[in-house]
């Protein structure tokens, strides 16, 4: 039986997961936290060991037992050589049967992204692998815009007039579950997105029509964008590879729509509109 460590196990992609897998009967799983276990993972009795990617020595008792390792970048670690290529190649020594990865689409065109590095890494090492390559994250109105939003009901994103494949991340969980557990995506990069590539401006209706409220777009330019991001605390590493994804965005290479979600998970991928509802009475705070 398979023991699966689920590394940013708190986070939006990797709680779903935790809570799919520790559903299933053909698996174990165990959370790597780096801080506080959450109640909600207490409650639910998941197995936990303490993790950090800057702190070596808790890689081999992470990695104690585990046959597969689920990982994303946290955003604050911008430099996969440094921040990432430790804890790799602890992977490759204990002879780990796959790793998987929360990419991003479209990297194969863009080397300069650090998950496209990470990628190369973990090809490099020659991990066993399958990478997952979401588009934009719904989830991104709820945490990175959220204050925005509730604050001033515009959704201040420097995205200019590019189309978005926006894909839930209880999706991606699903199919991140999926390709731990069924051998025959070992070796793939799938990429993933929502149903439909629309507009911020159309985001901005679908939110208007839903909350009974008017959200504006007012798409502000990348420096103003990166100025604005830096007078709010955020950290200048963090906020550069913010910028970098939505010049990508703008190039157009964040419109393409596949239904590989449909296809691994036989339902159709969550729409934004849904997902507005799902998360109304938030919005509305």
């Amino acid at each position: 039986m398979d023991k699966i460590l689920v590394l940013g196990s708190t986070g939006n992609i990797g709680w779903p997961l935790v809570k799919i897998l520790h559903q299933r009967t053909d698996c174990t799983v165990v959370a790597g936290v780096c801080h506080h276990v959450p109640q909600p993972m207490q409650d639910l009795g998941v197995a936990t060991v303490h993790f950090d990617f800057l702190a070596p020595s808790t890689f081999a008792p992470a990695l104690a037992g585990v046959t597969k390792v689920f990982f994303v970048r946290p955003p604050q670690l911008a430099n996969p050589e440094q921040d990432m290529r430790p804890f790799l190649e602890t992977v490759k020594e204990h002879g780990i049967a796959q790793v998987v990865f929360i990419s991003l689409m479209g990297v194969e065109k863009n080397p300069m992204v650090p998950h496209r590095k990470i990628e190369q890494m973990i090809t490099t090492l020659g991990l066993p692998h399958t990478f997952i390559r979401p588009s934009f994250f719904m989830q991104n109105l709820c945490t990175t815009h959220l204050a925005d939003i509730q604050q001033h009901h515009d959704l201040f994103i420097p995205a200019g007039r590019a189309k978005t494949s926006f894909i839930d991340t209880e999706d991606i969980a699903a199919v991140a579950a999926a390709a731990l557990t069924d051998p025959q995506y070992l070796g793939q990069a799938l990429t993933i997105t929502g149903p439909a590539a629309i507009t911020y401006d159309h985001v901005a209706q679908i939110m208007s029509e839903t909350l009974g409220v008017p959200i504006t777009y007012s798409h502000p330019g990348l420096l103003q964008f990166r100025r604005a991001m830096i007078r709010r605390g955020v950290k200048k590493k963090f906020v550069n590879v913010m910028v970098m994804l939505y010049v990508i965005t703008r190039l157009g290479n964040a419109k393409g729509v596949t239904d590989t979600v449909q296809q691994v998970l036989q339902r159709p991928a969550r729409t934004v509109a849904q997902f507005v509802q799902a998360n109304a009475a938030l919005f509305l705070e």
